[in-house]
């Protein structure tokens, strides 16, 4: 069977996220040890997550970093409970992929396309498939990114080449 042209591109890394029950002792690793700096933070009940925004690198090539720590340890979803929460991928074009993978049976969380915390548009790929949608992260959560406009221009330079 042919599969449909793929619409879309992975660009590369935008995020991994880390949880555990406190993200001070997460800091002291990634911030005090390997000198990640805090670019910002986010909390939200409804996704029970308090998180600081690292930043790993510069320019359109940084990954962020989030060090995650549930608001309330009993709830769901409890982001400590995999220390390595997901990844996140940047996409050049997120409708597209969505469309097309969900049209190839990909299973997404729910919550569609929705802003994310550090404010570009995202969705989760679901890690356990269903009868309805067979592939999925197979254990691991992963969110594609809606890369801004510099970033998909900074990787077509990248995967161009020298002139």
């Amino acid at each position: 069977m042919m599969k449909a042209q793929r619409p879309f591109k992975v660009l590369g890394i935008q995020q991994i996220a880390i949880g555990g029950p406190s993200k001070t002792r997460l800091q002291k690793l990634w911030v005090d040890m390997l000198g990640l700096e805090v670019t910002g933070t986010f909390r939200s009940e409804r996704e029970n997550v308090d998180e600081d925004i690292c930043a790993m690198g510069s320019g359109p090539f940084k990954v962020e970093v989030d060090l995650m720590q549930p608001v309330d340890p009993e709830k769901k979803p409890a982001v400590h409970s995999t220390p390595l929460n997901h990844v996140g991928l940047w996409i050049d074009d997120l409708p597209a992929a969505v469309q097309w993978l969900t049209a190839q049976g990909v299973r997404f969380a729910p919550g569609g396309i929705r802003k994310g915390a550090a404010g570009f548009d995202i969705c989760f790929l679901h890690p356990k498939s269903n009868d309805e949608f067979p592939i999925s992260g197979e254990g691991v959560l992963i969110e594609l990114v809606q890369a801004p406009p510099e970033v998909v221009t900074a990787f077509r330079q990248l995967a161009a080449g020298p002139l």
